[in-house]
């Protein structure tokens, strides 16, 4: 009987020490090393597809897409050497476009290039009713922004990488006007993290103590249904400046 316990314990030990030495599959870094940088823009390499990565954009087709409070893609955006953009024809008013599903967790990778001044965002987490004019006022933002080329002063919570409104950016790693970027974003349970050309510069826990007090102390007061939906639609933000995006993937956690 001693050698049976004896034996039940190696065996939990042994159990306990494999986990520990396995890397968290959800975590940011783990998940950017599956990505292939060498690959062609808007493809899936071998190794991505073995580790279920999806092409939530082709670079050649709006499939997948519409705009916010549309069935139909918005005359406003277009698609350019590859890359969705912005545009001045149609429209009359800036139109986010969103992802035709909803997602709740996830990692989405992408890059993107900004004109100088631009501004736009990723924008997640989002419910879509008439209610609302626009993505954000219910999901959070990661903030894609060309700061150095803002013609007035800025919040650190409103530069590049930022989660608007709410974190400013613990590292600086972005590329100025004119220079693709790479933007991951990591969606699990109530964790999100933000990376940036490599570097984590947001990390955050969904519904904690933190994040209850800087929604309910900032501009998200006037936008009570602002972080209220964990499942929701993936919008790319129209700001009326020129931004372009590109090699949009994303794997379901």
């Amino acid at each position: 009987m001693k050698n049976f316990k004896l034996k039940i314990l190696f065996g939990l030990m042994t159990v306990i020490i494999i986990a520990c030495g396995r890397p968290d599959p959800y975590d940011a870094q783990v998940l950017s090393a599956e990505l292939d940088k060498n690959s062609p823009p808007n493809t899936l390499s071998a190794r991505e597809i073995k580790n279920n990565w999806q092409l939530l954009f082709d670079g050649t087709t709006t499939d997948g897409w519409r705009g916010y409070n549309m069935q139909d893609f918005p005359d406003c955006w277009s698609i350019e050497d590859g890359s969705f953009t912005m545009n001045t024809q149609g429209g009359g008013e800036d139109q986010d476009i969103i992802t035709t599903r909803k997602y709740r967790d996830f990692a989405l990778s992408l890059e993107y290039k900004l004109t100088s001044a631009a501004n736009s965002g990723i924008i997640y987490q989002i419910a879509e009713d008439t209610i609302y004019r626009f993505p954000y006022e219910t999901g959070p933002e990661f903030q894609i922004i060309d700061h150095e080329g803002w013609p007035g002063p800025l919040e650190d919570w409103q530069i590049n990488g930022a989660n608007y409104a709410m974190y400013p950016p613990m590292a600086k790693p972005f590329r100025p006007a004119g220079e693709w970027n790479h933007a991951l974003l990591v969606i699990k349970g109530n964790q999100v993290t933000q990376m940036l050309n490599g570097e984590v510069v947001v990390k955050y826990e969904k519904y904690s103590e933190e994040w209850t007090r800087l929604r309910d102390s900032g501009k998200w007061t006037d936008f009570p249904d602002w972080g209220k939906f964990d499942e929701g639609y993936i919008s790319l933000q129209n700001h009326g400046t020129k931004v372009w995006y590109r090699n949009i993937k994303l794997k379901e956690l």
